[in-house]
């Protein structure tokens, strides 16, 4: 782990990777600050086998580095898939866009709404009270986190997407929907970060149109200015980080650059989980398990019955030791939630599947390879303090 490294994008790196980021992203210059250290340079291929929204993959093919990624979870994996993707005319996704936006506002003002308008749907239709609104089915709502969207905005949304959904495929639908899902999350939903995913006073309503023509416009300005750039091939797969050989070939890779999670009882699900929902990624529960399934266990809302990547950190004492400290502690202090009685389980779940992971990936790399894995030390559980650095280079190191 770099410290002090700070975790914002600088405005002169901001081309591309501001069009949708995690909140936990780590920043490009950090990238950079490795290519250096590892004397990356073109003709090698750098892997983030947990590329989330694509730093990484952004950061080399700006510097002429071949990269591949690798994402468990859809919304993220179309993000980095989206923003490594130049090929589109700028001046063609503004008028596409444009000619939606026009569309949209049609719809809207048969039912009597103006998206420039703030209302009270108290005084909407002369006293509405929701009835004709669009909302999602069912399977889905019970997904989102409660108010993360109010009824109006979501109406509005809805009309969106379903113009975006009826458009023919083409070179700008991926970025039209990306710079919705960056609006959602800053502009018209309630969903507020600190970085624990909440929700905030609900907005009776907000504007939908604008803010995401206002994500289209960066990205179309971006994409004037990237398309001067020789970039290298970037690739992200959907896939498991776990079986890296399912995508990658043997003796393929040069150096790893990435940022895995931690034991810290963060749902990475959660935090993207409304723009997940209404991009449609995710319709229902068993989706979401599916979702949950792939990605290394680091929360007790990821853990299942079939659960067993804990067998891969049997031959670490240290991991055995850290899970049965966790332990002791939530029972001298009388904890009994069900979660609570996870936490030792999920401590060796979590380096079981980094284990399982790293094993994985040693056979994609080429001889000489170089790795730097973003991680911090960790006392979510109980305060039992987890050296997860420490213990992720041990493991490495086995």
């Amino acid at each position: 782990m770099v410290e002090g490294a700070t975790n914002k994008v600088q405005l002169k790196d901001s081309g591309a990777h501001n069009w949708y980021r995690f909140v936990l992203s780590f920043p490009p210059h950090l990238v950079r600050e490795y290519l250096r250290a590892f004397n990356a340079e073109a003709g090698d291929t750098v892997l983030d086998p947990f590329c989330g929204t694509g730093t990484t993959l952004v950061e080399c093919k700006k510097l002429g580095i071949e990269s591949v990624g690798i994402e468990a979870h859809p919304m993220t994996h179309f993000a980095s898939a989206v923003k490594v993707d130049w090929t589109p005319s700028p001046e063609g996704l503004l008028g596409h866009a444009n000619e939606i936006a026009q569309d949209v506002r049609k719809v809207l003002e048969a039912d009597g709404i103006d998206d420039d308008r703030i209302y009270d749907p108290q005084s909407l239709f002369g006293g509405w009270n929701g009835n004709g609104l669009r909302v999602l089915p069912e399977t889905s709502r019970k997904l989102l986190l409660k108010n993360s969207i109010s009824p109006l905005p979501l109406h509005k949304t809805l009309v969106l997407l379903d113009r975006l959904d009826r458009a023919a495929p083409g070179p700008f639908r991926g970025h039209e929907r990306l710079a919705l899902a960056k609006a959602l999350v800053s502009r018209i939903g309630n969903v507020r970060f600190g970085p624990e995913v909440g929700v905030g006073p609900a907005k009776p309503d907000a504007p939908v149109l604008s803010p995401w023509l206002s994500g289209v416009r960066e990205i179309a300005e971006d994409l004037s200015e990237l398309e001067k750039v020789d970039g290298a091939l970037a690739t992200a797969h959907h896939a498991d980080s776990r079986s890296t050989l399912g995508v990658l070939e043997p003796n393929s890779v040069d150096a790893v650059i990435t940022s895995p999670p931690y034991p810290n009882e963060k749902d990475y699900t959660r935090t993207t989980r409304l723009e997940t929902i209404l991009l449609g990624f995710v319709k229902d529960r068993s989706e979401l398990q599916a979702l949950k399934q792939g990605l290394v266990r680091s929360n007790t809302r990821g853990v299942y019955k079939g659960d067993d990547d804990d067998r891969w950190a049997s031959g670490y004492p240290e991991v055995q030791r850290i899970a049965e400290a966790i332990e002791a502690r939530r029972i001298e202090l009388g904890k009994t939630s069900g979660f609570e009685r996870l936490y030792g389980r999920v401590t060796k779940l979590y380096f079981g599947g980094m284990a399982r992971h790293l094993a994985d990936l040693r056979r994609v790399l080429r001889p000489g390879a170089q790795l730097a894995y973003v991680v911090g030390d960790q006392a979510s559980y109980l305060r039992v303090m987890i050296r997860t650095g420490q213990l992720l280079g041990d493991i490495a190191e086995s």
